[in-house]
């Protein structure tokens, strides 16, 4: 049988091109696959601002120390029941530059930097209705266990996040962020910041562990707050993912940046019964 999850109570580069030769440029810019084009193309309001991804990329820099040993890449969940996310296809478009950009099978990506794209206040554009999907940023430490997180990580991820300006698509009456956070700081730093956590399969259970301190963390932390209708949810970007979504106590420095945050998921097998004599 699996443990009941208690009530446990917590305080809730910009490299601007070199001058030179104009072949030597068109050169360069080649084999980047860059494509020095005139756009048409209608910005929707949902599309992501490469401004603001790359400022995310720059507060990471910055932050670094909250989880000095990770990487960062950028990755796209579903929203939608239907979406097809195989084959997604991204771009940076401005007025005048496209810029591919390279997308993984797990659908994370790293942004390159190109300073036309700054220039022309460029969107970052999918092969998909923008709607359909859910952008984070991706902030992991390597060598940790399956299923094992790390807080500063996590820290990071939601500075970054709100920095890159991912989050979108909230409903005025239902603040999945408060109206009142505005700043990556407010959000980050507040138990009313509600910032979601997205695992890779349906979860059981979160648990906190720093030294001997282990907690597990209470309902209302787990599944977006347990508390969405079927009309709220689709201002939510756990849409289709509530069943993989958590909070995690990031506010609250009671929990040093290298605790660990282990998910225990549905399908785990459950731990063996001793038998009895």
């Amino acid at each position: 049988m699996r443990r009941i999850v208690l009530p446990v109570v917590l305080p809730a580069l910009l490299a601007a091109p070199l001058p030179g030769a104009a072949l030597g440029q068109a050169t360069a810019q080649a084999d980047q696959g860059i494509q020095t084009v005139t756009v048409t193309y209608t910005r929707d309001p949902v599309d992501k601002s490469y401004r603001k991804m790359i400022r995310g990329m720059e507060r990471f820099q910055r932050e670094h120390g909250l989880a000095p040993q990770a990487t960062l890449r950028f990755r796209l969940l579903p929203r939608a029941p239907t979406v097809d996310m195989h084959g997604i296809t991204l771009r940076v478009a401005g007025d005048h530059i496209t810029v591919p950009v390279a997308v993984a099978s797990d659908n994370s990506f790293v942004l390159p930097r190109n300073e036309q794209a700054l220039q022309e206040d460029a969107a970052v554009v999918a092969n998909r209705k923008t709607t359909s999907m859910t952008w984070r940023a991706q902030v992991t430490t390597p060598g940790l266990p399956p299923g094992t997180r790390r807080l500063g990580d996590l820290r990071l991820e939601c500075l970054v996040g709100m920095e890159a300006g991912l989050v979108s698509n909230s409903s005025p009456l239902f603040g999945w962020i408060s109206n009142a956070l505005t700043s990556p700081e407010q959000v980050c730093n507040s138990p009313d910041g509600n910032f979601l956590y997205f695992t890779e399969r349906p979860l059981f259970s979160v648990t906190l562990h720093a030294g001997d301190r282990t907690e597990v963390l209470p309902f209302r932390f787990l599944y977006a707050g347990g508390e969405q209708t079927r009309d709220m949810l689709p201002f939510c970007d756990c849409q289709v993912l509530l069943d993989r979504t958590y909070y995690a106590p990031i506010w609250d420095r009671g929990w040093p940046d290298d605790t660990l945050v282990t998910v225990d998921y549905m399908d785990d097998a459950p731990p063996a019964q001793e038998s009895t004599p």
